[in-house]
């Protein structure tokens, strides 16, 4: 697939930023300021100001003797960066691949994605009528290098969509700092005579790396398509992504339900093609107000069921406010697992095979009564009866050990036993009431004790003595003294579950 990429210049970003949080100024001739070497210089100005001769790199003083109105704002530190990787995130709206290009652009990587919107010409006029909608004066063009579009956004006079192959022939009558060189290789190309790319492009590469330097080059391989540029997105790019954007902005339940059947069965061929199935999606809708309308949900295994996945997203669409309307929804799976065996026969793309309602349950319940109402235990390796088993997400994990099996265990386990207290004979008789949560309990038959040893490995401590108790109403209880009388004097006795 042929390379495509799209730079936008903001021509008066931080002023425009600036109007869109001040209305007001919208009349006034204002720029923005900040210290220079003990001396406040203008950094940036609006149109107005630049239609009047004033712009970058004025010293203020001189500016204000030359137009005593105009309105000086003061520049805040790191605002640009901030603000174009604000606009850069909006951006994803048109291509996953968005890069922040300081001081005043961005750098869109649109390969295969201008189709989606009709044709590259569509693709940019949509991203420059919302931009200008939004407040901002822009330039942007597209071509098939960084380089080339970055040089026709800012200078180009003729076209913003340079085919492939007519890299060279676009920059041509551009001057060199298209070729975003920096001031001394310009200077040293000014006193030469070299006004326009085209009086240096035949040139060989060992003549120009001698007198300008190797960046100078490297610049003209990398807009002519010779050479590797690499663009740093503001966001990784999910490895399984869909997109589909909107020919109109929607907002009704019905058409926020085919996008996600359409991009559900876009990604589910792709993850059944390459034995894979997610583990938790995400679907987001893209406003036209700039916010993102997000929902996401997770399986108990790996799954590429279609309608299995489009039930469990369909119980939160209610939840997706369109606002004004939408204009692209994404479906990202950011979790994803490979299909082994054992998954193969829980889930099918066609959700034939016989545990799979089963599995579908249990992410059915997950989604509509929330993450924590299911749950799986496995036995774990350790003595103590609160250490002894491990909660697990996958329903395909084995365990390492079996559960206990010798000695009855309690259906309710305290994950933290509560001390009580207990009048009971020495050295070993199980106690003959115990007082929990200031009621006293009489007990009327125990069995024990079972003793459970710390775990050295661990850390150190005192043996428990196990006993199972019950009372007069015939509840069972499981208590535990911690340690001997003799060792202890007056030992601390616990309650630990309850069988009943």
């Amino acid at each position: 697939m042929v390379s495509r990429f799209v730079s936008i210049w903001f021509r008066y970003l931080e002023a425009d930023h600036l109007l869109i949080r001040e209305p007001e100024l919208k009349d006034k001739v204002f720029v923005l300021a900040g210290p220079d070497r003990g001396r406040m210089v203008i950094r940036e100005v609006n149109d107005k100001a630049e239609a009047q001769g004033i712009f970058p790199g004025t010293v203020v003083a001189d500016a204000k003797a030359v137009m005593p109105s105009l309105l000086i704002s003061d520049q805040e530190p790191g605002q640009v960066l901030e603000i174009l990787n604000e606009l850069a995130e909006w951006c994803i709206r048109y291509t996953p691949v968005v890069a922040v290009d300081p001081p005043d652009g961005l750098i869109l990587d649109a390969t295969g994605c201008a189709h989606l919107w009709g044709g590259e010409h569509a693709y940019l006029k949509d991203i420059g009528q919302k931009l200008k909608a939004k407040g901002y004066h822009i330039r942007a063009a597209i071509a098939g290098t960084v380089g080339v579009a970055w040089a026709v956004a800012r200078y180009g006079q003729v076209t913003p969509l340079i085919a492939s192959g007519e890299e060279a022939y676009a920059i041509a009558p551009l001057p060199p700092a298209a070729l975003r060189l920096e001031p001394p290789v310009l200077e040293k190309m000014q006193k030469v005579g070299f006004s326009r790319i085209s009086h240096f492009l035949g040139i060989p590469a060992s003549v120009l790396r001698r007198r300008f330097g190797q960046p100078c080059v490297t610049r003209l391989r990398q807009a002519l398509g010779n050479a590797y540029e690499h663009i740093e997105p503001v966001r990784p790019v999910e490895p399984y992504q869909e997109r589909l954007p909107c020919v109109e902005p929607v907002r009704t339940r019905t058409a926020i339900e085919i996008a996600l059947k359409t991009l559900l069965e876009m990604l589910c061929i792709r993850l059944a093609r390459e034995n894979n199935g997610l583990r938790k999606a995400i679907f987001q809708a893209y406003r036209m107000d700039g916010k993102i309308e997000e929902v996401s949900i997770g399986t108990y295994a790996p799954s590429c069921n279609v309608n299995h996945l489009f039930r469990l997203l369909s119980l939160k669409i209610s939840n997706i406010r369109p606002a004004l309307g939408i204009e692209l929804f994404v479906l990202t799976a950011p979790q994803v697992e490979e299909a082994g065996r054992q998954q193969e026969a829980l889930w099918s793309y066609t959700g034939d095979n016989d545990l799979t309602e089963i599995a579908e349950l249990l992410d059915r319940l997950n989604e509509r009564a929330g993450n924590n109402i299911v749950k799986r235990y496995l036995a774990d390796e350790h003595y103590w009866p609160e250490r002894a088993y491990k909660p697990v997400a996958s329903l395909t994990e084995k365990p390492v050990t079996t559960w206990p099996v010798t000695r009855p265990r309690p259906i309710r386990l305290l994950p933290v036993p509560k001390q009580i207290q207990v009048s009971a004979p020495i050295p070993d008789y199980p106690p003959m009431l115990f007082r929990y949560k200031e009621k006293v309990y009489k007990i009327v038959k125990a069995d024990g004790p079972e003793r459970i040893e710390q775990e050295w490995w661990l850390q150190h401590g005192l043996h428990r003595d196990y006993y199972i108790v019950e009372d007069e109403k015939g509840s069972r209880y499981w208590i535990f003294r911690l340690g001997h009388y003799q060792q202890t004097g007056s030992p601390e006795w616990y309650l630990h579950g309850f069988f009943a």
